[in-house]
């Protein structure tokens, strides 16, 4: 058996020169988790897409490429650590907004708009 020719085709990677390492499931499940945000050729903005597990920041960017922008659809991509994600907590939104209420110079119907500006 050790006579044979081994026949490599093209995009093929040597076992020698492969590089890769086996992961356990155990490794895997330590790697943190990381929030995927794309921004999409039409908008200006991030949208959340998902999330991943990754060992780092360089691994989680091309996970989430190879995941999430298949179809060439996105033109950046940002990814953060979950654990460095603060939310406020939904059973106090009434204290957390209550300031917003007072202020209703913020809302669009406060202002009159010339006629010429119809569309708005």
């Amino acid at each position: 058996m050790s006579n044979y020719i081994k026949k490599f085709y093209y995009g093929d990677i040597p076992e020698e020169k492969g590089g890769g390492n086996i992961v356990s499931a155990q490794t895997k499940n330590d790697w943190p988790l990381w929030e995927v945000f794309i921004r999409s050729k039409q908008g200006l903005d991030h949208k959340h897409v998902g999330s991943l597990h990754a060992a780092d920041a360089p691994m989680a960017i091309e996970n989430a490429r190879d995941v999430y922008t298949r179809r060439m659809e996105g033109v950046s991509i940002w990814v953060v650590e979950s654990k460095y994600i603060s939310a406020s907590n939904p059973e106090e939104a009434g204290e957390l907004y209550e300031p917003a209420v007072d202020k209703i110079y913020r809302h669009p119907t406060f202002y009159n708009l010339p006629d010429e500006v119809n569309h708005m």
